[in-house]
């Protein structure tokens, strides 16, 4: 069985009888970068608020199954950043952190400039929290949700309004959080800027999660590959074998995906054609996160 830290059970909520988050089954394990992708208005919000006690379920629940002492403990050991970060505009990004530090217990000035440091707010000074632009409030979201050394870190679009070089640092951030132990859940639209990180996914629509997959399932069905549609799958496999054609999956009765020596494509097509066994098509489709995600939401429509 996975080790997982965190998991949902037919997870719902109502808005006045519409259902915002309909019977979600989520699967986080614990290590792992889990990236939740869905459009606006999926419910990607709304499930992060209710794991991190936020908002309470219409139906259905949710357990902290890596943490020892459950739910309860669990909330504890939250660090999140959904929707606009809670800052007080009057204080400076310092007075916005030694605020929640203090309600931690933590009353250490090196702690907070090492937090402040690590999303790259270390020179902002005195500057106002109220004039900092949409990019910088991400970053002080950020480092507000890093105190107290989270084990479960909860972000809702933390790359929203960075510019690619902040992008670039806070993706570098997470993954050495992630290596040093911290489980992430994290949406974003930005969807190939997602996959330089992510472990595991979550597809929502509409309310409902059309799939969970792993990185790795998820860049195998992104690749470019030959697409062979024929009644004589056997046959063609075959000819696969016998030309050293070896990354290649049967999808359906009909269908044979190649992932492997794609500039062959013609000398396989030649092949094809002297054994006389006859295809529909044969050709090398291409593929990206964008599309996968579209067709998948597709789905539920």
């Amino acid at each position: 069985m996975e080790d997982y830290l965190l998991v949902t059970e037919n997870l719902s909520k109502l808005y006045k009888g519409v259902a915002a988050v309909d019977k979600v089954n989520l699967h986080i394990k614990k290590g792992c970068i889990y990236g939740l992708i869905g459009k606006n208005g999926a419910g990607k919000t709304t499930i992060m608020k209710m794991i991190a006690g936020m908002a309470s379920p219409s139906s259905g629940s949710f357990s902290y199954v890596g943490f020892n002492g459950g739910t309860d403990e669990a909330f504890s050991r939250i660090g999140a950043l959904i929707e606009s970060p809670a800052l007080q505009p009057n204080l400076t990004a310092y007075d916005n952190m030694k605020i929640k530090c203090l309600a931690y217990g933590i009353g250490d000035k090196e702690y907070i400039n090492q937090k402040l440091e690590l999303v790259g707010l270390g020179k902002v000074g005195k500057k106002k929290a109220g004039k900092f632009s949409l990019g910088m409030k991400q970053r002080l979201g950020i480092a507000l949700a890093l105190v107290g050394e989270p084990d479960f870190l909860i972000l809702d679009e933390p790359i929203n309004g960075l510019d690619p070089q902040g992008i670039v640092e806070i993706r570098e951030m997470l993954v050495k959080l992630n290596e040093g132990g911290v489980t992430i859940l994290i949406s974003s639209h930005i969807l190939e800027e997602l996959s330089k990180i992510a472990t595991d996914y979550g597809i929502i629509n509409q309310g409902k999660i059309v799939e969970e997959i792993t990185n790795e399932e998820l860049m195998t069905k992104c690749r470019d590959k030959i697409q062979i549609k024929t009644k004589d799958v056997a046959q063609i496999v075959t000819i696969l074998d016998a030309n050293g054609f070896v990354d290649y999956s049967v999808s359906d009765a009909n269908t044979i995906f190649v992932f492997d020596k794609i500039n062959e494509i013609s000398t396989l097509n030649m092949e094809i054609a002297k054994a006389g066994i006859l295809v529909d098509s044969i050709g090398v489709i291409a593929s990206d996160l964008e599309e996968y995600f579209l067709k998948t939401t597709s789905m539920t429509k």
